[in-house]
């Protein structure tokens, strides 16, 4: 029955309607990075109700753990991208060896990192300048959360080989799961026996632990079209090379990223535990404003990979062209809605009770709804690059976002313009705007048709 699923998924993605291949893709996406989400929306909303030091807490160390999982989140994504290549050009043999190859990479990779980063834990929050309750608080919940790395792979590994075949409902319900027992652990490791940060760490390490065990399960059943075989596990210098091209701009790319966010945290410690509040509850509730870009993000890069494997390039083009269009409109009448204060200030309220964070996460908040359309033509055409195996397009895009587009404006409007706190708000929407506008410019030069695996 899965292969005959698999298949008809396939048939849909080279053969059938877009439209229909795109929601039926993307919508479980969003629906599954919805999930994602309220893990540390989750986190947010017991924490702010525990006070503001402990919500400052978790956000500062946040991006320490977005550097690692973004790193590691490399080889998954050259994993959806390469096992989607083979599966378009019916090679099924060829993508369960890059399953294999890619699952034992990534677990070597997070093993090591979350030992690392555990040992290190006390130094990196001590360097982003927190002291007395936020250091204690930062360093704890840092320690502890980032013993979800191998869990969280494991997850990440299922779905990228499902999502590959054009299966996004699995890894939806996966991670329905891990939210609903996070939902559990957390008043009761955080209000019932009150361990504070500690107790939200511990509460997302068991969300992740449980659904890991049934995704390796699932990975290792051989009535799938794609499944894990480690016992024939002998790795091939070709994929391996191919891993290499695809994954490690991306894992580049997003660590070096998060660890702008992370002087971007540092630098917004400087106003104060009330702005690091409000930045970070802000960028939380974006993140759910940026979910129906990121879905069409993720079923674009499906697409476009599956078409160009079976050498259909215009097809690809068109899957980019329709999705881009229909979720920019999307999010320009969605994110107008949004950023009225009527709307965003009681959005805000349900996240922290502090009445000098509220003004401030309000403000950011605002700002950034209105402007979130740019993230419709950002993630379409990263998905698109992606899809062609042009991971080292999005990577220097995303890299120029942080430290150029974003640090410049910073500068300019902190020391140039003296807009205090403002200065962090506006400098995220203007580099949020350039991005896109750079991938466009690069796509239009053709760059995208140069063959790279």
């Amino acid at each position: 029955m899965k292969q005959k699923i698999s298949e008809k998924t396939t048939n849909e993605i080279l053969n059938g309607n877009l439209v229909t291949a795109i929601l039926s893709l993307s919508i479980p996406v969003m629906i599954n990075s919805f999930i994602q989400t309220m893990y540390n929306l989750t986190d947010t909303y017991w924490l702010g109700r525990l006070g503001t030091n402990e919500l400052a807490a978790i956000n500062l160390v946040t991006p320490v753990q977005n550097i690692v999982i973004n790193f590691g989140s490399g080889l998954t994504v050259a994993g959806s991208v390469l096992i989607a290549r083979y599966i378009g050009a019916r090679k099924t043999e060829e993508a369960k060896s890059m399953a294999n190859q890619i699952f034992v990479c990534s677990m070597i990779f997070s093993l090591t990192c979350s030992l690392a980063v555990f040992f290190l834990a006390g130094l990196i929050v001590r360097w982003l300048g927190a002291e007395d309750a936020v250091f204690e608080g930062a360093k704890t919940y840092l320690q502890l959360v980032i013993l979800d790395m191998p869990f969280l792979y494991a997850i990440n590994m299922f779905q990228s080989v499902h999502q590959a075949q054009g299966d996004t409902v699995r890894p939806m319900l996966l991670n329905l799961l891990g939210i609903v027992i996070n939902m559990v652990f957390d008043p009761l490791l955080m209000v019932v026996f009150p361990f504070g940060a500690a107790g939200a760490a511990l509460a997302t390490v068991f969300a992740k632990m449980i659904p890991a065990v049934f995704a390796f399960i699932a990975l290792n059943k051989r009535s799938s079209s794609v499944y894990l075989d480690l016992k024939k596990l002998k790795f091939e210098k070709e994929k391996i090379r191919d891993i290499i091209v695809v994954g490690f701009p991306s894992a580049i790319g997003g660590s070096v990223t998060q660890f702008a966010f992370l002087l971007m945290s540092k630098t917004v410690l400087e106003y104060g535990n009330e702005a690091m509040a409000a930045y970070g509850v802000g960028n939380k509730i974006n993140g759910l404003i940026s979910l129906p870009s990121n879905g069409v993000g993720s079923a674009v890069s499906i697409i476009v990979s599956q078409n160009m494997g079976a050498k259909q390039p215009k097809r690809a083009q068109k899957a980019y062209f329709i999705s881009m269009i229909g979720i920019t409109l999307f999010l320009l009448i969605g994110g107008f809605i949004l950023s009225r204060d009527m709307i965003s200030t009681p959005i805000v309220r349900i996240f922290t009770k502090d009445t000098a964070v509220i003004p401030m996460a309000s403000q950011y908040l605002s700002i950034l709804a209105l402007w979130c359309f740019a993230n419709g033509v950002y993630n379409s055409t990263s998905g698109f690059f992606r899809g062609c195996g042009h991971t080292e397009v999005t990577m220097a895009v995303d890299i120029a976002r942080l430290w150029l587009f974003r640090f410049a404006t910073l500068f300019f409007c902190r020391y140039v313009l003296h807009m205090g706190v403002e200065s962090i708000w506006y400098s995220v929407v203007i580099s949020n705007g350039l991005a896109p506008l750079t991938l466009m410019i690069v796509y239009l030069t053709g760059y995208w048709k140069v063959r790279r695996i």
